[in-house]
């Protein structure tokens, strides 16, 4: 039964809990203050922005996450592909010449190193942990906007998908977080900011439907 006592009505007055159970649970205000600080807290200052050297004719736009304080960093096949130099740009805007030294088109992925030290790394992760329903975080620089940020939560594990040379890549994690052009080749991070997956692929005219 409601408490309709004049000490009810007072405690409201006063600001205080009304309820036996109020000081025991968190409000909605306590629960959506834990999911902003954990998309907040992810590591946004390891993602850079991939393109072609000023010179090309097909410039090409994509996203990397640094993994090592030495440059090295990883992105998508489809974004570095048949480009031996490339240009970063860094979270601070900072714009670094990047070489492909390692591309494996079988998975869409490509490893990079930049011309530079002392840069922020992300952490990786254990992608076997990942479970349905989980929260996950996409960063990138979708669409030339840099530092964007986008949420949803794991949908399906074990996908598998054919690359562009016919080859199949299992183990693909699907999600709900929006992504767009230029998003490729971004991290998929969990809410502790390790770096889950790689965003390789979205299904054109489709709603929700993300694969790192």
């Amino acid at each position: 039964m409601p408490d309709l006592s004049a000490r009810h009505f007072e405690r409201i007055a006063a600001g205080q809990p009304s309820g036996p159970s109020s000081g025991a649970s968190p409000t909605n205000a306590d629960l959506l203050d834990a999911y902003s600080q954990a998309v907040i807290g992810v590591v946004r200052p390891a993602v850079i922005s991939v393109a072609g050297r000023p010179d090309e004719r097909d410039r090409g736009l994509g996203s990397g996450i640094l993994l090592s304080a030495d440059g090295f960093a990883l992105t998508n096949s489809h974004v570095a592909r048949g480009r031996q130099r490339l240009r970063a740009t860094t979270e601070d805007g900072d714009s670094l010449d990047a070489t492909l030294i390692g591309d494996d088109p079988a998975t869409d992925l490509a490893l990079l190193r930049l011309a530079a030290r002392d840069l922020p790394v992300a952490e990786l992760g254990d992608s076997d942990t990942l479970q349905v329903g989980q929260l996950v975080i996409a960063m990138g620089h979708p669409l030339g906007f840099r530092s964007t940020v986008s949420t949803g939560v794991v949908s399906a594990l074990g996908r598998a998908m054919r690359s562009e040379h016919g080859r199949l890549i299992e183990s693909i994690v699907q999600h709900t977080a929006p992504l767009n052009p230029g998003n490729s080749g971004g991290p998929l991070v969990d809410s502790r900011g390790r770096v889950m997956g790689i965003n390789t692929a979205i299904i054109a005219m489709a709603q929700g439907l993300g694969f790192a």
